[in-house]
């Protein structure tokens, strides 16, 4: 992580840590940074979702780069996925998100995709962070005749549920799904997507008012979700978040689908027709140990990286892998799409269950999910750095991996994306991992208070 920019862009409280100044920086220092060695200035599309900040934070951000002479396409509120279709659609030269994911409304975030509609380069997030924190370079403003344009794109939304009906090899006529719009981005699109596919769909939580988006629903908050499509008879339930980037299941009998199960539903099938290149799939170190024993069964690869789905996207590109994800619901599919896409991603599944006949509980098999418990200790900025450098915290974490052994596997780390430290172990005794890892978070805390 760099000093502005975590593992998914920019983030932090709105009109505090996240500011109308500061993304007005950022937008001058991006625009700066997108023209360098250009003859002209960027057109850059700039999307948000459902939050009550998010208007202002684009309005400043467009500030910005209109201040320097980018040009600016407003989306509206879209998922993320859709600026870093659209970029290369309406051939701009690159594409900001304002969204926090799936984090509570208070917060807010700034994504970056380049003109190919992939994630900012770290050198570029580097240059944008020096010029935003140490004014070097400053950027010029521009003079009066050349301040930049803002346009409205009125298809986004069409133009996005357009190129995602077309990765879909059948329609959905006759199942019936649940769909769970965590009151942000997917509460624009999902209904006409799936509707238009042919699928009946219960749509839920997309109605959003600024301030509840991710609150008690969504890919974060399944319980709902599973009552829902039980009581209803549903063939399944699908749950995105705030930029609608994640997607989690419920099947037909209400047991939750993550990321690492969704991933090995379409592995299988991938590797049934022929489909998987490299016949290798990309995970992370948080991937369910589950996943590795089902592509050990199948005679599947399995590349585990760092967490944080750019991580993920940068090891398929280096090696042309194709199907790679994260246990918390982001997927992606490379033929489709150059970023994780939960709508994308629900597609894909139901297609697929379309194709076969068979019900996402049957396709779930695939794979057995071993014991998982995480828990996320509150932390500051001090605490994240004292977590790598204190050695009673090495201590702590070895002795924890002492006393799990052979059996299972503890990972401690700082999340990239808001200011926790998650504790995950897992193993075939779920009622001695979730003792390790609460004693262990519960050291843990101690140890990393004595920095405040």
């Amino acid at each position: 992580m760099g000093r502005l920019f975590g593992t998914d862009g920019v983030r932090g409280i709105a009109n505090t840590e996240l500011t109308c100044e500061r993304a007005t920086q950022i937008g001058r220092a991006a625009a700066e940074v997108l023209s360098s060695g250009r003859r002209y200035l960027p057109t850059v599309l700039v999307g948000m979702d459902t939050r009550i900040s998010s208007e202002m934070l684009a309005a400043a951000l467009t500030a910005g780069l209109c201040s320097v002479g980018a040009d600016v396409i407003n989306l509206g509120v879209v998922p993320t996925p859709a600026v870093a279709y659209l970029v290369g659609k309406y051939k701009a030269h690159a594409g900001v998100m304002i969204s926090a994911s799936h984090n509570p409304y208070q917060y807010n975030g700034i994504k970056i995709f380049n003109e190919d509609g992939y994630k900012l380069e770290d050198e570029l997030e580097e240059r944008i962070e020096s010029i935003v924190l140490d004014q070097k370079p400053e950027p010029k403003l521009a003079i009066p005749e050349n301040i930049g344009r803002v346009s409205r794109a009125a298809n986004a939304v069409k133009d996005y549920i357009d190129h995602l009906k077309s990765t879909a090899l059948y329609s959905l006529d006759g199942m019936k799904i649940a769909l769970d719009c965590a009151n942000g981005s997917a509460s624009r699109t999902a209904k006409l997507l799936f509707e238009g596919l042919g699928a009946e769909c219960h749509i839920l939580n997309a109605e959003p008012n600024g301030t509840n988006i991710n609150a008690d629903c969504g890919s974060t908050h399944l319980e709902k979700l599973r009552e829902y499509t039980v009581a209803h008879s549903l063939d399944a339930g699908i749950a995105f978040d705030g930029d609608a980037d994640r997607c989690l299941c419920v099947d037909d009998k209400g047991i939750d689908v993550d990321g690492d199960m969704i991933m090995a539903i379409a592995a299988y099938d991938m590797k049934q027709r022929g489909k998987l290149n490299r016949n290798t799939v990309v995970g992370t170190i948080m991937t369910n140990f589950g996943f590795t024993k089902f592509c050990s069964d199948n005679d599947i690869r399995f590349v585990a990286t760092k967490v944080g789905d750019r991580y993920v996207l940068e090891e398929m590109l280096l090696e042309d892998y194709y199907l790679g994800g994260e246990q918390s619901g982001h997927v992606i599919f490379r033929d489709f799409s150059t970023t994780g896409d939960g709508q994308l991603t629900a597609v894909q599944l139901l297609s697929q269950l379309k194709r076969t006949g068979a019900k996402l509980s049957d396709a779930a098999c695939v794979m057995t999910r071993y014991p998982q418990f995480i828990v996320n200790i509150p932390c500051t900025a001090e605490e994240k750095v004292a977590f790598y450098t204190d050695y009673e915290v090495k201590s702590i974490l070895e002795a924890a991996k002492r006393e799990i052994g052979d059996s299972g596997r503890l990972i401690a780390r700082p999340s990239g994306t808001e200011p926790l430290i998650r504790v995950m172990a897992e193993g075939d005794d779920s009622e001695a991992i979730e003792r390790i890892a609460s004693e262990t978070a519960a050291k843990l805390k101690a140890q990393l208070e004595s920095y405040n």
